[in-house]
């Protein structure tokens, strides 16, 4: 059976499914620290420019993809404003490369992860915050023994739907990292080349199953995990 199901799928398409496992669980992991900042920001904070980084933070959902893929070519590709830069200080090469295609399914993502994490922080009473602080402690610390373990469902979730988001984003991918299988072709991206060419409908149907199964189990293990946190944060 093992065996069935390993030959199911062709050598590009278990590569494609493999990058794009890589690709979304990197982009998810690496924005998660900067999504509830950000976040945190928006929902406590009030300072002048709030509103335009909010804007910022949503542009991507409003803004065609390839739109957001020309920007990060023209921001991070080689010949781009801080593309040469990285390259000869840090040696980072992001266009034509699955790092790249991590930042853009990042960029992406970020909106989504960012509005599930704050409205789980606007969700939080602040007077048990401000309770905390008058004991005596850092606004660090309340936040990581007060607001933090009444928002994990919240970023659980918001981790989740990034996750989701990358594992399909195509267009900035594409646009930023074009479609070189084995390096840059993840699922969305396979499946359009599969479909350019006589024959390949089967393989971009395989694909398209194996992107459901990867989805629902995405959702059932956050739902779980959430659940499980929400549990335990009541005590119950």
């Amino acid at each position: 059976m093992g065996g069935d199901w390993a030959n199911w799928l062709g050598p590009a398409e278990w590569q494609a499914v493999r990058l794009s496992l890589r690709v979304s669980f990197w982009a998810t992991l690496v924005s998660l620290p900067f999504g509830i900042l950000v976040a945190y920001a928006l929902a406590r904070w009030r300072f002048p420019g709030r509103q335009i980084l909010n804007g910022l933070v949503h542009l991507p959902l409003i803004l065609p993809p390839v739109v957001t893929g020309y920007l990060l070519l023209i921001v991070l590709g080689r010949r781009g404003w801080l593309g040469p830069f990285l390259e000869q200080w840090f040696g980072i090469v992001l266009s034509f490369r699955w790092t790249g295609a991590a930042v853009a399914a990042a960029v992406m993502a970020f909106p989504l992860m960012v509005r599930a994490i704050r409205l789980a922080i606007e969700a939080v009473d602040p007077k048990l915050e401000a309770a905390a602080g008058t004991l005596g402690a850092s606004r660090t610390w309340v936040f990581l023994t007060v607001t933090l373990p009444l928002i994990l469902p919240g970023i659980i979730a918001g981790a989740v739907l990034a996750f989701a988001k990358a594992m399909g984003e195509f267009g900035a991918t594409i646009t930023f990292v074009s479609n070189i299988p084995g390096q840059t072709q993840t699922i969305p991206s396979a499946i359009h080349a599969f479909l350019q060419v006589p024959g390949g409908q089967d393989a971009a149907s395989r694909l398209v199953i194996v992107a459901i199964i990867i989805a629902m189990a995405a959702l059932l293990v956050s739902e779980y995990a959430a659940r499980r946190v929400a549990r335990a944060v009541s005590g119950s």
